[in-house]
């Protein structure tokens, strides 16, 4: 590789090489088709070194193009700044304003000697500048007087650590639900926000105080067969397939009676059918809003018109999105992306038009938000009134589809001709090609991170703790071009992006935990740890020798950390003992015969690692035999949930996750990374028992018992 095509890559933040995350970290040259394929749509051309020194000279010259840059993020005790100035001139007055537009008095001093360098023939400085003094945590416009002109910039001020709850003073416990996979006696064949409310009863009759959720943002209205929560289509808003119908103040007693025999039938199924539940839905949500149009001087109507005017542009290009590709999809095929050029700017006149045209429609779409939005903060009420100390614990996801609306609405934000990934590891020897969108770093900043913020704002509300997926993502994204196989990492500004999530914890009241499982760079979670980021710890990974050897003893565990047997990616513990996901691996050609045999006795030697642990512990039921003539995966302990479940309620950290398919003993797992619908049934399994049922069941009464004697 040349150095002009090595150091662009270096000033624009795109890897040239990577370690993987095997035991022996694997080094790999990218590329260098990637990498000039990657920075070409950074918008840095490269096609030869010329062109390249000519991107990197530009990366340079735009340090000094501005006097202010667009965005300053700063933490509370060390706010400082740069500003470019003509040498022959001085820097001027310095003021701050808050959110309000209220000036706040504020001393800068300089910092440090001024960079200088030549622009067309002029000098000019570049000169740090320090706030003395302390301000409160916000966002702030930062307006620098230069000779007869203002310059204005903003200025984040973020605490040095996130939010964390009283309650974390204590060890505390809760839930891990697939809010999907609820079965409930009167849902729709889907969990629903109305189950979620039966959920948070039950979760404070049993002593718990928080529940982790998977992300419930809105997936595609099309496709809704695309059911995985990490593939949304807008991470702002949220599914309507969770909406209750009997809770929409325009169904009807009769509305019931018509639908009665579609709703056996989508309950009867065996697995979720999300066409047949999401058309359902929709078709009663269409004759409720018929009706809700007909009460335009209600006040429901009146609380429509104010949630439309507060959620402005973002719900009102959702709501466009939507509509226009529910009419394009009959005709087009290939996303939004090959729609008619005019289609596919939510600023273009001609989407403005469209808009006009088809206002009942469009305004359809913004009434599913509407009815979503008022039945989940209901939920979070009765978190409130309950009494729970987190209540829930929302998923963000690592990225949106590249066919979404998000990405149509920003499409300028993100990177426009590659997909979020992950680089080969153990599990995925090949990589994983994820196809979601990746911000791009430069146009990030030049949009004051706003994009980002709104992320996190939208995924914070109705939320005491939030769970950011593949939280490495703050520092770097693997990225692979669209057409091709092989891909690199592209690094953001990790200081402003960990400053910011900080900021938004506090101001928002959320804790952070970090989903760290991949390819970590050295010294992040030590950062992460700094900020008071919690971390995630499963049982399956608390392993010595590197998986290979006996389960950590419960002290081990870190104390800020949330905690659980596995994830939903994971199997869960019974099908874990039996080894039924490696059959099922084999079985859809994920591994070989060899493969296969070896991880049937290395399973022999975990079953024996695991009970081991449980002994030592002293966790097991006293009323429960512990049986050793079940290593071999010929039967299952009795009581081996409730000992697993003891013992992870005894480790160190500060909050423990039951998932009920542990507890309920199923056998399945609720997603097989690496496979679609054609292969397994994702995100398609509902839990055995019905939640009406679960406070009275054994299983369930003697796993939280188990875990309240530890918590």
């Amino acid at each position: 590789m040349s150095e002009a095509l090595n150091n662009l890559a270096r000033k624009a933040g795109v890897a040239v090489h990577f370690t993987d995350a095997g035991l022996s970290r694997k080094s790999y040259d990218v590329d260098e088709n990637v990498i000039r394929f990657v920075l070409n749509d950074m918008g840095y051309p490269c096609a030869d070194d010329a062109e390249a020194e000519q991107s990197a000279a530009r990366i340079e010259q735009e340090r000094w193009q501005r006097p202010l840059e667009n965005i300053y993020v700063c933490v509370e005790d060390n706010i400082v700044f740069d500003v470019v100035y003509p040498a022959a001139e001085t820097v001027g007055e310095i003021m701050l304003f808050d959110e309000k537009n209220h000036k706040v008095a504020v001393t800068a001093e300089e910092a440090g000697e001024a960079e200088s360098r030549e622009v067309g023939g002029a000098e000019l400085l570049r000169r740090q500048y320090k706030m003395t003094g302390s301000l409160n945590i916000g966002y702030y416009v930062l307006a620098v007087k230069l000779g007869d002109k203002i310059y204005r910039s903003r200025l984040a001020v973020a605490p040095r650590h996130a939010f964390e709850p009283e309650a974390l003073k204590n060890k505390i416990w809760g839930f891990a639900i697939q809010l999907y996979s609820v079965n409930s006696k009167r849902n729709w064949g889907v969990g629903d926000f109305t189950d979620l409310c039966a959920l948070v009863e039950l979760a404070a009759r049993s002593g718990a105080s928080i529940i982790g959720l998977n992300p419930l943002n809105t997936l595609a209205h099309d496709y809704p067969e695309n059911a995985s929560p990490y593939q949304s289509i807008s991470r702002l808003y949220l599914n309507p397939i969770y909406i209750d119908l009997e809770k929409v103040p325009e169904f009807t007693g009769a509305d019931k009676a018509a639908a009665a025999d579609e709703i056996a039938v989508v309950k009867a199924q065996e697995f979720i059918d999300y066409d047949k539940v999401y058309r359902l839905k929709t078709y009663w949500l269409e004759q409720c809003y018929e009706r809700f149009l007909k009460q335009k001087n209600s006040d429901r109507y009146a609380e429509f018109a104010g949630y439309c005017a507060r959620e402005g542009r973002e719900l009102e290009n959702l709501a466009a999105f939507q509509a226009i590709y529910e009419e394009k999809t009959k005709t087009v095929w290939g996303g939004w992306a090959a729609w008619p050029e005019e289609l596919r700017s939510p600023d273009s006149a001609a989407v403005g038009e469209y808009v006009q045209k088809n206002q009942k429609r469009v305004d359809f779409f913004r009434f599913m938000q509407f009815e979503a939005a008022r039945q989940f903060a209901e939920a979070q009420d009765l978190v409130e009134k309950r009494g729970l100390q987190i209540g829930f614990y929302r998923d963000l996801a690592v990225g949106v589809g590249k066919d979404s609306a998000e990405f149509w609405s920003s499409k300028e934000v993100f990177i426009p001709h590659v997909g979020a990934g992950a680089p080969p590891d153990a599990f995925f020897p090949c990589g994983q090609k994820w196809g979601l969108g990746c911000f791009s770093p430069k146009e990030l900043k030049e949009r004051q991170y706003e994009p980002f913020i709104r992320v996190l704002r939208a995924n914070m509300k109705n939320a005491g703790a939030i769970r950011v997926d593949h939280v490495m993502s703050l520092m770097r994204l693997f990225v692979i071009p669209d057409d091709m196989d092989c891909g690199t990492y592209v690094y953001y500004n990790f200081d402003d992006m960990l400053n910011l999530l900080t900021l938004e914890s506090c101001l928002n009241r959320c804790m952070i935990v970090g989903e760290s499982i991949g390819n970590v760079p050295e010294g992040f979670l030590d950062a992460l740890q700094r900020h008071n980021i919690y971390s995630l710890s499963v049982l399956w990974a608390e392993r010595a020798a590197a998986g290979w050897g006996g389960f950590y003893a419960p002290e081990h565990y870190p104390s800020n950390a949330v905690t659980s047997v596995g994830t939903h990616d994971m199997p869960p513990l019974k099908m874990w003992w039996f080894g039924y996901d490696i059959e099922l691996a084999y079985s859809l050609g994920m591994m070989s015969y060899e493969d296969k045999t070896g991880s049937y006795h290395k399973r022999e030697a975990d079953r024996k690692h695991l009970l081991d642990s449980l002994d030592a512990a002293g966790v097991w039921p006293e009323d429960r035999l512990r049986r050793g003539d079940c290593l071999y995966g010929e039967g299952y302990p009795e009581g081996l949930e409730e000992a697993v479940h003891r013992f992870m309620a005894k480790s160190s950290s500060r909050v423990f996750l039951l998932q009920l398919e542990d507890v309920l003993l199923v056998d399945k797992q609720q997603n097989l990374p690496g496979t679609d619908i054609d292969t397994y049934p994702n995100w398609r399994l509902r839990l055995p028992v019905a939640l009406e049922d679960l406070a009275a069941d054994e299983k369930y009464i003697r796993n939280v018992n188990a875990v309240r004697k530890e918590r």
